[in-house]
């Protein structure tokens, strides 16, 4: 077996794992590329039987229309069901209260919660890799949530052999995490190798952006630019995609898969730490979020 076929074959297992184990499960997909990857693995891994569990995004209000629509194209394509929590409706309702900074990726917290909770899932697949971030990185494939939906690195259990405990008490689920091994470049290189489409966000196009925080950042409604920043029009691509508001795009010129991995193969930063602006927020944003319950 190649390494992809072997890191396709990992994922697998632990689809048809959770499959096994548990009663309820659902996909967070969003849309984004680590999000695609791991949908297109589980459909490969149930095939040709219908994928036996639901899809589930956390939007936050101010996604990139690409994205979206790339979301809703794959929903209709496959025949998918989709929940979707929204974060507006919690602002609508006073539940949520908009940041300053007009960052909404914070505030996907509390919908989740609640989606999982009313859709008594046990799991939850998430495409988070452990290359990612040094948070990220502590990870177990099956994490273990409380009933508030807080991760506890001490409470997480050991994972010899690919054998994986699913027990939990009632009102607790576990983060599935079938990427936890791959690398953003593997995702790339699977990507070329499946034929896999993606949003055209992530290759390069002109677009209008203004400088915050050494970050090319879009203007949308979520309140960018200020009146100190102007928009210019520049050539980009994004690597990871989440809320306009703390996603950044990155010069570049590679519009095709095979000059996207040539890019990614030559560069000593992460994505998110090239293009997140919810992860400088300090040294442990990211740990301190997912203590909260976030993804």
């Amino acid at each position: 077996m190649t390494h992809l076929e072997t890191l396709e074959a990992e994922a697998a297992h632990i689809f048809r794992e959770v499959a096994g184990e548990f009663d309820r499960s659902t996909l967070l997909f969003s849309g984004g590329k680590d999000s695609i990857v791991m949908l297109h693995v589980a459909l490969k891994a149930f095939a040709p039987a219908p994928l036996p569990f639901s899809l589930l995004h956390v939007d936050t209000g101010h996604n990139f229309p690409e994205v979206i629509a790339y979301r809703d194209r794959i929903v209709e394509k496959h025949s998918l069901r989709l929940d979707v929590a929204s974060v507006q409706s919690y602002i609508d309702d006073g539940t949520l209260q908009e940041r300053p900074d007009g960052t909404r990726n914070p505030l996907q917290t509390v919908p989740l919660l609640d989606a999982i909770r009313d859709g008594r899932f046990g799991a939850v697949f998430g495409g988070g890799r452990r290359d990612e971030e040094k948070a990220r990185a502590k990870e177990r494939v099956f994490s273990l949530r409380d009933e508030f939906g807080a991760w506890e690195p001490r409470r997480q259990r050991p994972e010899l052999w690919q054998l994986y405990n699913g027990h939990h008490r009632p009102g607790e689920h576990f983060r599935v995490f079938p990427l936890s091994n791959w690398t953003e470049l593997d995702v790339w290189q699977y990507i070329e190798h499946e034929g896999i489409e993606l949003p055209q966000i992530y290759f390069a196009h002109w677009r209008e952006v203004f400088r915050r925080d050494g970050m090319w950042l879009a203007p949308g409604d979520w309140g960018g630019p200020r009146d100190d920043e102007s928009l210019c029009e520049r050539r980009v691509r994004y690597r990871t995609v989440g809320d306009m508001s703390c996603t950044g795009a990155i010069d570049s010129s590679a519009s095709t898969v095979g000059e996207v991995i040539a890019e990614i193969a030559a560069s000593r930063v992460t994505e998110r730490g090239a293009s997140r602006a919810d992860d400088r927020l300090s040294e442990a944003a990211m740990e301190d979020r997912k203590r909260e319950g976030y993804f």
